[in-house]
């Protein structure tokens, strides 16, 4: 089936442009000015034509909870937020740390056909700490990265072997940066806003620390490290240093640590959609990240979609779990940093596909132009609609945004050449 998007612009991390796309074949085949003979026509006219987006941190909860999100559902979540690429954490249950899990994955998502699916292996067996996974199995099996995420590996030593070992098979290590030691059973970040809603507090600390830590062993094994969610002021200088020192370090913002600050939770009276890890900070740093993003400082836009089942988020914040669902709101979140000046378009597209599609090394991916995949987000800068359950994919609704009205959303994905989503359909 041949798909034609004509009249609308075309976004790439370099160029922004009006022109019409062929597609056939499930590849982008021509990109021009003439009218194009097709099957289905899209019409674009007043949209931004942009690669798919690839999202480097997402949980599905499949294997193990299929009640918060699994792999269909957080597919489904992802083409309506414009996402083709999915990078699913190994916090699962049982543990994405073996080759038949990260298999089965894969496979569940093939079937269902919306995203390519890459897991993220687990960095120790069990998410335990003290053993590192067997990494060259997990890459043979589809593997693309290897990560604790929502635990810290708190031995250098065994943080020291995955990025040994995981430089071996050109593969790298993404850190949940965090000192538990810090922890101090907290529930938000310490500061004022803490103080006066008299929740326990985790210093920003923690984070850095950590930063710090895995920085140096990457400097140590000249291996890759990237830094998950970051969130700190202080983090950001302290990946800007390692930059500069040539250290093979990558770092990735949120949405919320972009949008929200801890103020939040005050003016939201304890709302534990607000709850998430690493916490809310303060407005300094919400205005660091995003003159990083602005910069160049940080490589990639991440949603961290973490669902909750409604159940476990109505509780007192304290007993709440860590997380919010970001799929369906990293469009208008990502376009309001590009209304405000922060970003450009041509960044916007660079923070959410280009950058991930080099580091993971994906050759058809990250750009339109002639002979790439068909892998692409046709994006209404203007459509403004309420966020409820009519749109919302996945299973959860743990998003401080639910029920609220947004400005931006993709309106038509399509995916290897097959359209996977239309809006309103």
């Amino acid at each position: 089936m041949k798909i034609a998007i004509i009249n609308g612009t075309i976004v790439n991390s370099d160029e922004k442009f009006k022109a019409n796309i062929l597609i056939e074949n499930g590849k982008i085949v021509k990109i021009g000015s003439e009218k194009f003979e097709a099957d289905k026509v899209i019409d674009a006219t007043n949209k931004l034509v942009m690669p798919g987006f690839i999202d480097m941190h997402v949980h599905f909860r499949d294997p193990g909870q299929e009640y918060k999100d699994d792999i269909i559902s957080g597919s489904q979540a992802a083409v309506a937020g414009g996402v083709t690429t999915c990078l699913c954490m190994a916090n699962t249950n049982p543990v994405n740390d073996n080759a038949s899990i990260t298999r089965a994955m894969i496979e569940k998502a093939k079937n269902c056909g919306l995203i390519d699916l890459l897991p993220i292996a687990a960095i120790s067996k069990g998410l335990g700490g003290n053993e590192i996974v067997e990494m060259g199995d997990l890459i043979e099996a589809g593997a693309v990265a290897f990560s604790d995420d929502g635990l810290p590996v708190t031995s250098s030593s065994v943080m020291r072997a995955a990025l040994e070992y995981s430089s071996m098979f050109n593969s790298f290590c993404i850190s949940h940066s965090e000192d538990c030691s810090l922890c101090r059973q907290g529930v938000m970040h310490e500061g004022k806003v803490s103080a006066i809603l008299g929740l326990r507090g985790m210093a920003r600390e923690k984070e850095e620390i950590a930063v710090s830590r895995d920085m140096l062993l990457a400097k140590l094994t000249k291996a890759h490290i990237h830094i998950a969610h970051v969130s700190s002021e202080y983090s950001l200088k302290i990946i800007e240093m390692g930059k500069k020192e040539g250290i093979n370090i990558t770092c990735e913002a949120t949405p919320h640590h972009f949008s929200f600050s801890d103020d939040e939770i005050l003016k939201n009276a304890y709302d534990t959609n607000f709850k998430m890890s690493p916490p809310l900070r303060e407005i300094s740093d919400v205005k660091a990240v995003r003159e990083a993003l602005k910069s160049g400082l940080i490589d990639v836009i991440a949603t961290d979609h973490a669902p909750h089942h409604t159940d476990e988020k109505i509780v007192e914040f304290d007993k709440a779990p860590f997380g919010i669902i970001g799929l369906q709101t990293l469009v208008p979140l990502t376009l309001k940093l590009v209304n405000e000046g922060v970003i450009s378009l041509e960044r916007m597209v660079e923070l959410t596909s280009t950058n991930a599609a080099k580091m993971l090394n994906l050759k058809d991916k990250g750009r339109l132009a002639e002979g790439m995949l068909a892998d692409i987000a046709v994006i209404d800068p203007e459509i403004e609609y309420v966020y409820d359950e009519k749109i919302n994919r996945s299973k959860s609704v743990n998003s401080p945004l639910f029920g609220k009205k947004l400005k931006g959303a993709a309106t038509t994905t399509i995916k290897s050449g097959k359209i996977v989503y239309e809006f309103g359909k």
